[in-house]
């Protein structure tokens, strides 16, 4: 070997020479602002604690819209744990999520609950509307339809549509099916969606 030539052939100490080198350099290992840490804290990101946790609700929301009725319950519940109540929102979303899983009675009994608070809305009654027509109990869901359109004042789309398909079904049962009409569920505030059921 060559005089002043040398060479490193353990692998270990070939990284003890780079973190030694690393060290060295200007910034080394330190701290950019060359603050020094409490006892026993490390360095790393931490949370940022004073930005706002998304809504469960609008979170169950998104997973219906997406065919998600499980996660959507779960989301749900959640919400109900952060509220620390089942308010009309949150009965009126687990109502749409058991629809969409194809549990009639449990969707017809949350969106009966949701319909009996103080701050039901016209979308509420409009889910219940749509609950009622799955189960083939044409004649309330007309009724109900009637309500949610009258506290809408005629303003929502879906709304006006599931009482015209209702109507319709009332008048002529016969060239009418559920199966070929398209009822919405509405969202409070937003869009509406369908509800495809499970096979």
């Amino acid at each position: 070997m060559a005089k002043g030539v040398w060479r490193v052939t353990e692998p270990a100490a070939v990284l003890a020479i780079c973190f030694g080198i690393a060290a060295c350099a200007p910034g080394g290992f330190s701290r950019s602002d060359d603050a020094a840490l409490p006892e026993g804290q490390l360095d790393a990101p931490g949370v940022d604690l004073s930005g706002e946790a998304v809504d469960g609700v609008a979170v169950g929301h998104r997973l219906i819209a997406a065919g998600e009725y499980e996660l959507a319950i779960k989301a749900f519940n959640r919400a109900a744990l952060d509220r620390g109540k089942l308010d009309a929102e949150i009965l009126s979303g687990l109502g749409s999520a058991n629809l969409g899983l194809g549990r009639l009675g449990q969707a017809e009994v949350l969106l009966r609950r949701a319909t009996d608070t103080e701050d039901a809305q016209p979308e509420d009654w409009n889910n219940l509307g749509v609950v009622l027509m799955e189960a083939g109990k044409t004649i309330e869901a007309e009724q109900i339809f009637r309500r949610a359109f009258a506290l809408d004042n005629g303003e929502s789309v879906a709304i006006r549509d599931n009482l015209r398909l209702a109507l319709a079904k009332s008048e002529n049962s016969a060239t009418n099916s559920f199966e070929t009409d398209t009822y919405k569920l509405v969202r409070r505030g937003d869009s509406d969606f369908l509800i495809r059921q499970t096979p």
